[in-house]
């Protein structure tokens, strides 16, 4: 059991590779969109997040919250995500600078959270 919840872990930090990757993208190409790379990338994290917070293949209580702050960050993401594409779809296709920004710090803050809290 403990090697599934491994491999869930790993497939939770691809998502977050793949969202923060595609915001790096983004970001040094100067086109601040939001790409199927980064709308993959969230859903990965996020499922692979939920399956994480369930108590299985663990001999330890889980932090609930640290998991409801992460949980937290995530629906802002991609509300912002959201938002932003939005916007570019009605307007020039490029996301506004402030959102596009935010969702690269908040997905950093996110890695943050899962790595520094203990």
């Amino acid at each position: 059991m403990e090697i599934l919840r491994h491999v869930v872990v790993l497939i939770h930090i691809t998502g977050f590779a793949l969202l923060f990757g595609g915001w790096a993208v983004e970001a040094f190409s100067r086109r601040f969109q939001v790409n199927q790379v980064m709308n993959a990338g969230l859903a990965i994290a996020a499922v692979a997040g939920l399956a994480l917070a369930a108590p299985w293949g663990i001999s330890y209580d889980l932090n609930y919250a640290k998991i409801a702050v992460k949980l937290v960050v995530l629906v802002v993401i991609g509300a912002l995500m959201g938002i932003g594409g939005a916007r570019a779809r009605k307007g020039s296709g490029a996301v506004p600078s402030g959102l596009f920004w935010a969702i690269g710090i908040l997905t950093l803050l996110n890695a943050g959270v899962a790595v520094l809290w203990r």
